[in-house]
């Protein structure tokens, strides 16, 4: 390792140190400050409007972002805008937050005014609590840091990840007093993984009518077998007359009765199947059945309707395309 490769590590390093110790100071500042900035977003009948200038607009979006996935509806203005129209934004139910280290950034300080004409709550996220903005907010949460992570003392490093930690803080801290689940969350993200995992039922993607491989538990063997080759699920459901699931059929099993000799011309399907099968109810979550699958080394499940009667059938194949796996 060369000397420049060992002062390259080092000054990264120093970053890391820098910045993970301006996180660690916030830590004493969630005083009552903080829980009053979360008492007015709270109790807001409107929506947090996010202000911010420069690399802190650029936390300004991530925090509005992550309010507004976390149950606390939220979105971003650009401060040079607002002084331009954008303002009407704002209304008398909002609240605002407005990020600026220094406290003194010309484009949030002409704003002032008309935030306080409005007299909608406003939380301040500053490195100088004792500058204007500082001054003229309702609620404000000191993100103050020793010193930045850039040697120059002039990139904004250090101070705009304790800002973006403190965002963070309050909206989990909202989240948990506003009780949003995990479905909630899916809500607002039903087209990622997460929101197929939380939303997506095995009746949206399981197999049902004729698709369903199902046969009679007296129906000869050979017969079971077309069935089961005719839909192409390795396996077959066996009911009776009413549809009540008596067991399963599947390629497993058929590997067993060959070896242990059964005729499948006069042996029934009831003689060899599989009873006490697995199964799920069809409006359990798609999520449920790959936790069954995977915890009982299965390939497919037999789903239920609320009278227990056979429904549909998934497979590993069918959580794979829902790209629930």
């Amino acid at each position: 390792m060369g000397a420049g490769t060992e002062k390259l590590i080092k000054l990264a390093q120093a970053v890391i140190d820098t910045e993970q110790q301006a996180v660690c100071d916030l830590r004493q500042r969630i005083d009552s400050h903080f829980v009053d900035a979360c008492g007015y977003i709270l109790s807001c009948n409107g929506r947090v409007v996010v202000l911010g200038m420069g690399k802190s607009g650029h936390i300004g979006h991530k925090i509005a972002a992550t309010l507004a996935s976390t149950g606390t509806p939220a979105f971003f203005v650009h401060p040079g805008e607002a002084s331009h129209g954008d303002l009407g934004m704002i209304t008398r139910d909002d609240v605002v937050i407005a990020l600026s280290n220094s406290g003194e950034t010309d484009e949030l300080i002409t704003l002032l005014p008309i935030i306080k004409r409005l007299n909608v709550p406003l939380i301040a996220l500053t490195g100088n609590p004792g500058s204007t903005l500082g001054a003229a907010a309702t609620a404000c949460l000191d993100v103050s840091v020793a010193k930045e992570a850039c040697p120059l003392g002039l990139a904004p490093t250090a101070s705009t990840t304790a800002s973006l930690v403190m965002g963070d803080a309050l909206a989990v801290a909202l989240l948990e007093a506003r009780g949003f689940s995990a479905g909630d969350f899916a809500q607002s993200h039903p087209g990622g993984s997460l929101g197929k995992r939380l939303l997506l039922r095995v009746n949206d993607i399981m197999h049902t009518s004729d698709s369903i491989p199902r046969v009679y538990e007296h129906t000869a063997l050979s017969q079971a077998l077309l069935e089961m080759t005719a839909k192409g699920l390795g396996m077959t459901a066996v009911i009776n007359g009413r549809a009540e699931v008596l067991g399963v059929f599947t390629d497993g099993d058929l590997r067993r009765t060959l070896d242990a000799g059964f005729d499948i011309h006069t042996t029934t399907t009831g003689q060899v199947m599989t009873k006490n099968c697995k199964s799920i109810a069809a409006n359990a979550l798609a999520a449920e059945a790959l936790q069954m699958m995977e915890k009982h080394k299965i390939n497919a499940l037999l789903a239920l309707d609320d009278k227990n009667r056979l429904a549909g059938v998934l497979n590993m194949h069918d959580l794979l395309r829902a790209q629930v796996i």
